[in-house]
């Protein structure tokens, strides 16, 4: 009743700590995405956002910010208050899961984000936490030594007070769909988790291929498995990984945030993505990547040009046996040779498209009015249907340059391949494909 009456009220209602709770404040970075990764530890009773470890009372967002470059007052650092049952998680498990959660080598920032409230800082509430702290800090030390990193910066002190952050600071990454997990970890890790061998490691396919980061508990990275690469049967190898088990790649990008998306050819990185991408984004960007983004294939599947009559691609397409068509950015089975005809107009013709395949849009370009037909997964353009082919039956009228064709007998063996090459789960294609 009274948890209640305080919510109406608009008050924060704190649920009393039990004899087997305990309560302790991280600050590594930007509080958002510490958040996330402590309320997703199990034992982890609650965690939120605020602000510690400064010298005035009643911080809001705003005051942290005006005050992360001066140095005349101690500034409070954006930090998460952990609540956790040490019967189920123990200090000591929760406290060397923030060291490798961030760099805290870095002094007064956390990647691209600079200033003295992003310090690195425990702030505990026992001597018992304390004492793990400067252990587990003095253990991490020579680990990150080891790896080439400099000296710890964070503060380790006392807790004075937490002030809970506004409440759109709270659960800020469940509230923003399109955003990556940020991922300052050195990779250097405690005892048995960190890799001592290359078995788990990925080396370069050698070609194009393209590679995505992951990390536990990474929201936007569950969103991308599920909206694209669980989906994704392109012919540009795909697979996920932890950033460290890269093995003998050229990168340019610093990976600071999960998902992020690497383009890679011959082991060394074209293009990347941090964060959520939808499906249309995606393709547009395996689009650029696998044809060029000057290509005449690029051109008329995301610039809705117009493939020249009697082209290369439509000459050779024209002694193809039996077999389907698939798109060339996705992979999917577009258009089968047993609905195709030869309509004499200079474009790949067909009766129809595979059922589920594409999606049809009113086009009034160029002051006609014509029925555009286009890839539903890669949203790719590939022509227009018109109702003149022989018997008046529908003609799809379609662009060469953006298919590839895969004869009949080796459909299932080229879905197969696809399945031992991507890390990722693809279906084989219905029957009525």
């Amino acid at each position: 009743m009274i948890k209640r009456v305080l919510l109406l009220l608009g008050l924060a209602f704190v649920m009393p700590l039990t004899a087997k709770q305990q309560t302790i404040v991280f600050a590594a970075g930007c509080f958002w995405g510490v958040e996330k990764h402590f309320e997703h530890l199990e034992g982890v009773v609650n965690a939120r956002s605020g602000y510690a470890g400064g010298e005035y009372d009643n911080p809001t967002y705003k005051t942290v910010l005006a005050h992360r470059k001066e140095t005349k007052v101690r500034n409070h650092a954006e930090a998460v208050e952990v609540t956790y049952d040490d019967t189920k998680i123990t200090t000591e498990t929760l406290i060397k899961s923030f060291w490798e959660m961030h760099d805290p080598t870095q002094k007064n920032r956390q990647g691209n984000d600079i200033g003295n409230n992003y310090r690195s800082a425990i702030y505990y509430t026992n001597a018992k936490q304390k004492e793990i702290a400067l252990t587990t800090k003095k253990t991490y030390q020579k680990l990150l030594n080891k790896a080439g990193y400099g000296t710890i910066t964070t503060e380790i002190e006392p807790l004075k007070s937490f002030y809970p952050a506004e409440s759109y600071h709270q659960d800020y990454l469940k509230k923003n769909p399109f955003g990556y997990c940020p991922n300052h970890a050195t990779g250097v890790k405690f005892g048995d988790v960190q890799i001592k061998s290359h078995s788990n490691a990925i080396t370069p396919l050698g070609g194009k291929e393209i590679i995505v980061i992951d990390a536990k508990h990474c929201r936007f990275c569950e969103m991308f498995k599920q909206d694209v690469t669980d989906h994704y049967r392109g012919t540009i190898p795909l697979r996920t990984a932890h950033r460290e088990a890269l093995k003998g790649f050229t990168l340019t990008t610093k990976i600071e945030g999960t998902p992020t998306i690497l383009f890679i050819e011959e082991g060394k990185e074209v293009a990347s993505h941090t964060g959520y991408m939808d499906e249309k984004t995606f393709y547009k960007a395996v689009g650029a990547f696998k044809l060029g983004e000057e290509s005449e294939g690029y051109n008329v599947a995301f610039k809705k040009m117009t493939d020249g009559r009697f082209c290369k691609q439509y000459e050779q397409f024209k002694h193809t046996g039996d077999g389907v068509f698939i798109d060339k950015i996705s992979g999917d089975i577009l258009f089968d040779t047993r609905d195709r005809f030869n309509s004499g107009s200079g474009w790949l013709s067909f009766f129809k498209a595979v059922e589920g395949a594409t999606v049809q849009k009113e086009d009034k370009s160029f002051g006609m009015k014509r029925i555009e037909i286009i890839a539903k997964r890669s949203g790719a353009h590939l022509g227009h249907v018109f109702n003149d082919a022989p018997g008046g039956r529908q003609r799809f009228c379609i662009n060469a340059t953006v298919l590839e064709f895969v004869p009949r007998e080796k459909i299932k063996l080229f879905r197969k391949r696809k399945l031992d090459t991507n890390s990722t789960k693809m279906a084989e294609p219905k029957s009525k494909h």
